[in-house]
């Protein structure tokens, strides 16, 4: 069964960093292009990142350019994100994606089931 794990969430002061791990099963990730998604509470659903299946092309939101990096290790098939400086605006559940292609395009066909970022004092 193909599936997403996402881990690596939790509770940490502004400034502070944390890194997320997206795991696959079921299924080989190098193959595909993976993205990383948010959605806080009240608010729709926002592209954070993604990267390519070779991982030479990433891209990332304004928001988090600078501060976040996208990274994968196809022999451990897992994608990470690397939040660095966070704000209490980064507050979210965080979703990694696989993209039905292996660079980034804007179609998902796999999701995880989130894991919880929340930046407070």
């Amino acid at each position: 069964q193909k599936q997403l794990v996402e881990s690596g969430g939790g509770l940490v002061q502004p400034g502070g960093s944390l890194r997320l791990s997206c795991a696959a099963s079921g299924f080989t990730l190098d193959d595909y292009a993976i993205g990383w998604f948010r959605q806080a509470p009240g608010k729709e659903r926002e592209g954070v990142s993604c990267i390519s299946s070779s991982g030479f092309r990433t891209n990332y939101a304004d928001s988090v350019k600078g501060r976040f990096t996208i990274s994968r290790d196809n022999a451990k098939n897992t994608v990470y994100l690397q939040m660095n400086s966070l704000k209490p605006e980064d507050t979210a559940v965080y979703y990694c994606a696989r993209n039905k292609q292996y660079y980034c395009s804007g179609s998902y066909d796999s999701w995880g089931q989130g894991t919880q970022v929340t930046v407070s004092s």
